[in-house]
C-alpha cells in the first residue's frame, strides 16, 4: 500500500508548518465508500476528492484516491523516480495531499480558506513538489517542460459547472504566473537560490487569498 506521508512531509518541510495529523490515517480508496460519505452533494466521478463535513464544532475529513491510481504509484513510486510516466498520477495524489495539509493547517490556526485558495495552492504545490523531488533525484533545476506540462497541457472535466470551471481556470492562471516567477527569480540552471525560494514560499503560504493574488499580480515575469 502506498504511503502518502512522504508527500505530506515534503510539503510541511517546504512551508515550515506542521499539521499534527498523518494523511495516511484519512485515506480511503474504496469508491463506493467515498460515494456514501459524499452523499448527494457532488456526483462527479474523479480519482481524487477531499471529503469534508463540519459538525459539532469540528470537521470530519477523508481523502479519497482511486485504488487504481494508488496501485500504480505503489509500483512506480515517484519518491524513487519522478518521470513522465508517473507525473500525472503523482500530481493527482499530491493535489489531494495539498488540500488536506492546507485545510488542516488552516483549521489548527483557526483560519478559514476557500475553494479557490485550495486549488491555487495545490497548483503551486504540484510544481514546487515536483521541482523539490527532481532536485533530490539529481535534477539541478526545473526542467523547461515541467511548467508547460503542469499549466499549459491541461484539460478540465466536461462535467464541471460554470462556477467550478471558472475556479479551476483561475487557479491554473494565477499559479502558472506565480510559478513562472519562481522559475525566473530563484530556479536558474546550476544556481538555484534555495534560501530565497524557501523564504518566498513560506511567506506566500501564510498569506490570505487576496494577498496571494496581489503578490502574484505584482510579481515580475520574464
Amino acid at each position: 500500500m502506498l504511503s502518502l506521508s512522504p508527500f505530506q512531509q515534503r510539503l510541511e518541510y517546504i512551508y515550515g508548518i506542521s499539521t499534527e495529523h498523518d494523511v495516511d490515517d484519512f485515506l480511503i480508496t474504496d469508491r463506493g465508500l467515498a460515494e456514501q460519505l459524499e452523499g448527494s452533494t457532488d456526483t462527479r466521478v474523479a480519482d481524487e476528492k477531499l471529503l469534508l463535513r463540519e459538525q459539532d464544532g469540528g470537521i470530519d475529513l477523508s481523502l479519497f484516491l482511486d485504488s487504481g491510481l494508488v496501485d500504480r504509484l505503489a509500483r512506480d513510486n515517484p519518491t524513487d523516480s519522478l518521470h513522465d510516466g508517473n507525473l500525472a498520477d503523482f500530481c493527482t495524489a499530491l493535489e489531494g495531499v495539498s488540500h488536506f495539509v492546507h485545510l488542516v493547517w488552516r483549521a489548527l490556526e483557526s483560519r478559514v480558506t476557500s475553494h479557490l485558495e485550495l486549488e491555487l495552492q495545490a497548483e503551486v504545490d504540484k510544481f514546487i513538489s515536483s521541482v523539490n523531488l527532481l532536485g533530490q533525484q539529481g535534477q539541478k533545476s526545473a526542467p523547461p517542460e515541467l511548467h508547460r506540462r503542469l499549466f499549459e497541457q491541461v484539460s478540465f472535466a466536461n462535467d464541471l459547472n460554470e462556477t467550478e470551471r471558472q475556479r479551476y481556470e483561475e487557479a491554473n492562471r494565477f499559479a502558472a504566473r506565480y510559478c513562472r516567477h519562481l522559475e525566473t527569480r530563484y530556479l536558474h540552471p546550476y544556481s538555484v537560490d534555495h534560501t530565497g525560494l524557501r523564504n518566498e514560499l513560506r511567506n506566500f503560504y501564510q498569506l490570505e487569498l487576496r494577498d496571494k493574488i496581489a503578490r502574484i499580480e505584482r510579481a515580475p515575469v520574464e
